[in-house]
């Protein structure tokens, strides 16, 4: 019998009432299954008649770089095809003789790489996603690789290449084949959305240039930039099929990246740097690393937690940026929500 879900409820829509975003949706579950389950709001507060619903579509923004860019990755550690401790120039001619020719798959994974944050690729390197790739290839660093915790967008950026690399296939298609499909994740995908998925897509924020807000087009404009599809952003989905995915990381399926890929993940890799990260996982905020709560978020207002030593996972969609870009009040709406999934 499902757990009782009121808890949950009374939290994201008084949230909700607050103005913390228009809608939002939830899953928690164990190895087995979904216990509990629901949504809250309007899928855009202009159009009072369409609630959010469960088997609502999220431009989920960074979770991107956990359902496509980490799992792949694992899936050609799995395979031998992807020595994470190597340095990128000795198997990556784009990375021979560059700042990265020292860097490996690990110091991206862990943020220990000494990449630039942060930055406008647009203005940097223009508006063909070749001149792009060449310019994030060819940028030095801030520091030397290894020495200091700095998340960048970057960081999955150039996982995502190297993968398309190793593979000579596109990510999109990469996700698709090793992990969405053996998941029977089906509504999970990169956009733009096809007109009838976007119908029933939260829209973000208010985009001058179409005069509407973004709906089934990725947020992202790094990844705009990029045809929609990257290692930053770009993935579309449902708590549904998230819920699959962590279901997988404590109860793997057959076919797609390893129980040992996982568990390798969810520990931590950089020492004594602060602050401590996985591979591409944090621990959550407000826990330690040993209360084993591991946790990814994106800039719309998506997250997604899991603890093995619980066999216990959550997750949390929302597109607060239709209301705003302050995430304070969501971040305390998280953590709660944290407590209450994951005691």
């Amino acid at each position: 019998m499902a757990e009782r879900s009121d808890p949950f409820e009374r939290l994201l829509g008084d949230a909700v009432r607050a103005g913390v975003c228009p809608g939002m949706v939830w899953a928690v579950g164990d190895a087995r299954t979904t216990l509990v389950e629901g949504a809250v709001g309007l899928l855009d507060p202009t159009r009072p008649g369409e609630p959010t619903r469960p088997g609502t579509l999220f431009d989920v923004a960074s979770l991107t770089k956990i359902l496509a860019v980490w799992a792949v990755i694992g899936t050609l550690v799995d395979a031998g095809k992807l020595d994470l401790a190597a340095p990128l120039g000795d198997y990556w001619s784009e990375a021979a003789g560059r700042p990265l020719s020292d860097v490996t798959a690990h110091h991206l994974l862990t943020h220990t790489a000494g990449m630039p944050l942060r930055a406008n690729l647009r203005h940097l390197y223009g508006s063909d996603p070749q001149d792009v790739r060449d310019g994030v290839l060819a940028e030095p660093l801030r520091h030397r690789p290894g020495e200091a915790v700095a998340y960048t967008d970057r960081a999955a950026l150039i996982l995502g290449y190297l993968a398309e690399h190793l593979t000579r296939r596109p990510l999109p298609r990469l996700a698709e084949e090793r992990v969405w499909t053996p998941l029977a994740m089906t509504e999970t995908r990169y956009g733009p959305l096809p007109e009838a998925a976007r119908e029933r897509c939260a829209p973000t924020e208010y985009d001058e240039e179409s005069g509407a807000p973004l709906q089934g087009v990725v947020h992202d404009f790094s990844a705009r930039l990029l045809g929609g599809a990257c290692g930053i952003a770009g993935v579309f989905t449902t708590s549904a099929d998230i819920g699959r995915f962590l279901r997988h990381l404590l109860s793997p399926v057959p076919g797609t990246f390893s129980a040992g890929w996982t568990a390798a993940s969810l520990r931590v890799h950089t020492g004594e740097l602060a602050p401590p990260r996985g591979l591409f996982w944090h621990p959550a905020p407000g826990t330690e690393p040993a209360d084993d709560i591991w946790a990814h978020f994106g800039f719309t207002g998506t997250g997604l937690w899991v603890s093995p030593s619980r066999g216990r996972w959550a997750v949390l969609l929302t597109n607060r940026l239709r209301l705003t870009r302050d995430p304070g009040p969501l971040a305390r709406v998280r953590d709660v929500f944290r407590t209450l999934a994951l005691p």
